[in-house]
């Protein structure tokens, strides 16, 4: 083939790769495969013409947009805990405090039943549960439930568990939010009556500083799965200026996203729960130390980082 008539055949497509800018990854793929067999057949052909120079430019520049497309891909992953989460809670911020403002009454309500009703905490958290505290207590080793099984398997167990407790909290939230305030209240109820129990037996700070190594990021994920069920149920409740299906969506989305982001918290709950917690004779500093870190933590994540990164977003948004 003649390199004119060659040239005519491919010109418009050319241009058009030339032309577009953004194009998705499989497009530009595509393309690249395309300029790659024309470049091939110029080189075969017509090697040193000018037609070939430029094939070779606009496979270099398709090259460059494919490579920088697979290395923001690569990023995705840190870009989502880096940026996107913390915008979330920020864009939710008010989700977060109604979350934990419900959980903190439960908490309450559950500590004054257990007070003024011997039989309540019985009846939250067992017979059994209750029966062999007491028994661990008169042993003088009243946390040794955390000492009975495998730690590896109570890993698993503990870990699988709370995500699920997450997942069944967040999605309760399509019940017109009603259903993530429903579970905010009952581990409320079930954390105000458990600790109260052992400050009755003269074990609170003890306890505190047993329990909660593990408990504060725990609870802390806890409250955050409740406040995504918050942003599911009120994005179908309250619309505003999109419909209800795209803004039960865009809510559903968002809120998955806080439950997800909630993973690693429940997993270092876990394994502090399993391998850490059971060591209950450790220094008071060093309990101290995990938990106020694990508190500074979750402050610093779901608080004050987020609204460093708006302000910063903000302020590169007003000078594009």
């Amino acid at each position: 083939m003649r390199e004119a008539l060659f040239v005519k055949q491919h010109t418009e497509k050319w241009k058009r790769f030339e032309a577009i800018q953004h194009a998705n990854p499989d497009e530009m793929a595509n393309q690249f495969i395309e300029i790659t067999n024309d470049l091939a057949y110029a080189k075969t052909f017509y090697p040193k013409s000018k037609t070939t120079a430029y094939l070779n430019g606009l496979a270099s520049k398709l090259h460059q947009s494919v490579y920088k497309n697979k290395k923001e891909k690569s990023n995705r992953f840190l870009h989502f805990w880096k940026t996107e989460l913390p915008l979330i809670f920020f864009l939710h911020r008010k989700q977060i405090l109604y979350a934990l403002v419900f959980f903190l009454i439960s908490c309450t309500i559950g500590a004054l039943s257990a007070k003024y009703d011997d039989t309540f905490v019985r009846l939250i958290m067992g017979d059994g549960y209750v029966n062999m505290t007491n028994e661990n207590i008169a042993k003088g080793d009243p946390f040794g439930v955390y000492k009975q099984q495998n730690e590896f398997l109570m890993f698993l167990q503990i870990g699988a568990n709370n995500i699920y407790v997450a997942l069944y909290t967040f999605v309760l939230g399509i019940i017109f939010s009603f259903g993530s305030v429903v579970s905010l209240f009952r581990n409320g109820i079930m954390l105000g009556s458990f600790q109260y129990f052992f400050f009755s037996k003269g074990l609170g700070l003890q306890s505190v500083l047993v329990i909660w190594i593990h408990g504060t990021l725990e609870i802390s994920a806890i409250v955050l799965a409740g406040a995504a069920g918050l942003v599911l149920g009120n994005s179908f409740l309250f619309p505003k200026t999109y419909t209800r299906m795209e803004s039960t969506l865009k809510g559903a989305k968002n809120g998955l996203k806080m439950v997800l982001g909630l993973i690693p918290i429940f997993i270092v709950a876990a394994f502090f729960e399993s391998f850490v917690t059971r060591h209950t004779e450790m220094p008071m500093a060093i309990s101290l130390m995990i938990l106020l870190s694990s508190a500074t933590f979750i402050i610093w994540y779901v608080f004050i980082y987020p609204s460093k990164i708006n302000h910063k977003q903000t302020l590169i948004n007003s000078y594009d």
